[in-house]
């Protein structure tokens, strides 16, 4: 707690400095430079936009091998298990985070204070999901809180779902699971269910940097929900981890129709390809279009960069 506590005061003492304290957001100038190896597309705040087609290739794709790409790379603390969830459909967004905190009084009375000035109404739970955006995630830190800890019901996931047509993740619960499994397309990795309704808490961060667990999400991080957890892949790296994984699913498809035919052992497949097994992957990718298509150049640069 102590780290989160000291962590809380450098972002407060960054949003004195740059004069920028609104709804409790970092500034764009900060964000960006919190993410600067993202060179694509921003939103008007900041945030790192991953292309809509890369959201939904992500959902395609095996945890197991992103999370080993973005290990190799020396990313290894991206992953978070041990959640609880709606249905068994993946989900995968760019992040929208938020960060709660047990309440005070007095800091809660001025936060809802200025939100009002603002035009912000409602408990500061549903802030969150009036800045959400289509293909968006609402990743909350509820510092795992169960009891009181409900970041959503149903009418609120219903707004979420609306708005960002995605799902969340909340280090913390959600009520109401009936009404939450009745909503076509939606899905919630939280970290249990209860009946009570949400108190003691307030809203301290925006979009800003959290923490879910053992895992750093940044504004923009592409999250990938599935049946073992959820992955946090950093926005500069989305593109090569997706790419990586779906050849190594392509590779996996293709190694188990060589190996059952008796053409390669499992030893040839699994290591650096010889330029022989090389052009019957090519061969093999041709005969099967709804695989995609890949050149021999394509080829030689993800297995260069082989440590999967």
């Amino acid at each position: 707690m102590r780290i989160k506590n000291v962590f809380l005061l450098s972002i407060i003492s960054c949003f004195l400095s740059t004069g920028y304290l609104s709804a409790q957001t970092i500034s764009k100038e900060e964000l960006i430079f919190l993410t600067s190896e993202w060179k694509g597309e921003r939103f008007a705040d900041g945030r790192p936009k991953i292309a809509d087609n890369l959201l939904e290739r992500a959902k395609k794709i095996g945890i197991d091998d992103a999370w080993t790409v973005l290990k190799n790379l020396g990313y290894t603390n991206q992953f978070e298990l041990g959640w609880k969830t709606v249905n068994d459909l993946p989900v995968s967004g760019r992040a929208m985070t938020a960060m709660f905190m047990p309440t005070r009084p007095d800091i809660e009375k001025n936060i809802k204070d200025r939100g009002a000035k603002q035009g912000r109404t409602g408990n500061t739970n549903a802030w969150p999901i009036d800045v959400l955006t289509k293909g968006d995630i609402y990743v909350a830190d509820g510092f795992g809180k169960i009891g009181g800890g409900t970041l959503m019901g149903s009418t609120l996931a219903t707004s979420i779902f609306t708005k960002s047509g995605n799902g969340v993740v909340f280090d913390g619960a959600a009520r109401d699971v009936q009404g939450l499994a009745e909503i076509k397309g939606f899905n919630a990795f939280v970290r249990d269910f209860h009946p009570s309704f949400l108190e003691d808490m307030v809203l301290m961060g925006l979009n800003t940097p959290i923490r879910i667990g053992k895992v750093m999400v940044l504004p923009g991080d592409l999250v990938i929900g599935g049946r073992i957890g959820v992955l946090f892949v950093p926005s500069h790296l989305a593109e090569q981890v997706v790419a990586t994984a779906e050849f190594v699913t392509l590779k996996d498809k293709f190694g188990f129709e060589v190996i059952k035919a008796g053409r390669y052992t499992t030893g040839q497949v699994d290591s650096q390809w010889t330029d022989a097994i090389k052009v019957d992957f090519l061969k093999w990718l041709a005969q099967h279009p709804e695989e995609g298509k890949m050149t021999r150049a394509e080829l030689d640069v993800l297995m260069s960069k082989r440590t999967w």
